[in-house]
């Protein structure tokens, strides 16, 4: 799941339409996600397991056989 932030709402679905994004996209002007998981800037990754526990956090690229390994654990 993705969630946007920054721009407009307009903005965010040209760039999930000119990136070819299929998954999951909630919008958050409030930056409310942004404080409640620590991101500071973009690009930035976090990710949870199905029960909320945060197995990775990383600003800037993040290492995809990382996210793979933790993802499935």
């Amino acid at each position: 799941m993705g969630i946007g932030t920054q721009d407009s709402f307009d903005e965010a679905q040209q760039f999930r339409a000119r990136h070819n994004i299929t998954f999951e996209f909630l919008w958050d002007e409030s930056f409310d996600t942004w404080k409640a998981f620590g991101v500071a800037g973009q690009p930035a990754a976090v990710l949870l397991s199905p029960d909320g526990k945060r197995l990775g956090k990383w600003s800037g690229m993040f290492p995809i056989d990382t996210v793979v390994e933790l993802a499935g654990q």
